[in-house]
């Protein structure tokens, strides 16, 4: 099973995963072939908060991120193999619990806020909170391993990140598209993603990517990640040529990466389009970095205002939980964040 990042001239990712007999590459660890057929460890598979949509949680990964908040399962191989049917079956299964709808342009975790805060308020207690957007019908909430929320018509891939191999995804994608009415999303760090890739990404029928843009900084990025940035720096206007509903996450470390940090790829993806759904999350120790301080509020809406001024229209913070504190950090946060992330 040769690279295909390096049969296409390109560097492999930082791919090797932890197994009972060792380091292994990810893609030969957590994929395999079965008679001509893909398979995938698969960590998980539920009904996700608060993205609101059917989330594929796999083994394996092609970039070592330091600060991975999934490194149980993605820097590790655990899990339970899974072929591409088996996964088509369970987003068959999901398509018939469906509670709300979405067109193409919103199969993205950015505007799941706009329907639902996923409180569980109106279930609960029978009312709307304070921050409930009013879009929903309370019939339309249900409960998930993650919380309350409703169900919309997305299935994506999560956690680990092998889209450096195509196949297992298209044919997933492929019998979703034959069978069912959901939208095909990847979250993605976006190393596998090629120009040649990408075109088999959307011949398959794959609709969106939530890229995760880790680093502008190439040392940055590099130590970060173990993986070189400068193909990724370029994914969003390559992604978005094709026709790709896209979405961009950054998080914001302290001492790594800051709101100038995130000013930078602002700047770039304001280039490439202004409007696109750009989420700022906030980092909290995790992995290698469990010694590493999470944000404050200060610095979360600095990084908020920097991609605003660079020209985003369309920017949301997220991880509240992390950096807002005490009811002074919330009337801080109020007073400096459009709560619509506009």
């Amino acid at each position: 099973m040769d690279c295909p990042l390096r049969q296409q001239g390109l560097k492999p990712g930082a791919c090797s995963v932890r197994t009972p007999q060792g380091l292994r590459p990810a893609c030969r660890a957590t994929l395999k072939d079965q008679g001509g057929k893909p398979q995938r460890l698969i960590h998980t598979l539920h009904l996700s908060r608060p993205e609101n949509y059917l989330s594929i949680y796999q083994s394996g990964c092609n970039m070592a991120c330091r600060k991975c908040h999934s490194w149980e399962f993605s820097q590790s191989a655990r899990g339970v193999w899974m072929s591409s049917e088996e996964i088509v079956d369970k987003a068959v299964t999901y398509d018939r619990m469906v509670t709300l709808h979405e067109p193409r342009h919103r199969a993205t975790a950015w505007h799941a806020q706009e329907s639902c805060r996923c409180c569980g308020s109106c279930i609960i207690y029978g009312v709307r909170s304070e921050g409930c957007p009013g879009v929903l019908d309370p019939s339309q909430i249900l409960l998930s391993p993650q919380g309350y929320g409703p169900a919309r018509n997305i299935v994506a891939f999560t956690g680990g990140d092998l889209t450096c191999r195509p196949d297992f995804y298209c044919r997933c994608t492929e019998g979703v598209k034959e069978r069912t009415e959901l939208w095909v999303l990847i979250e993605t760090n976006g190393y596998g993603l090629t120009p040649e890739h990408l075109d088999r990404y959307r011949q398959s029928g794959v609709d969106a990517f939530w890229l995760d843009i880790k680093a502008f900084d190439p040392a940055r990025h590099r130590w970060l990640t173990g993986c070189d940035n400068d193909r990724i720096l370029r994914l969003p206007e390559e992604i978005l040529s094709r026709g790709f509903v896209l979405e961009v996450l950054s998080l914001v470390i302290p001492g790594v990466v800051e709101a100038e940090e995130v000013g930078r790829i602002a700047s770039l993806l304001a280039a490439t389009d202004p409007s696109l759904p750009f989420t700022i999350l906030a980092f909290f120790p995790e992995h290698k970095m469990t010694n590493a301080r999470p944000p404050t509020v200060l610095e979360m809406t600095r990084a908020y205002e920097e991609a605003r001024a660079q020209g985003m229209q369309n920017v949301r913070l997220g991880n509240l939980g992390v950096f807002v504190r005490d009811q002074s950090d919330w009337d801080f946060l109020k007073a400096k964040v459009d709560p619509q992330g506009r």
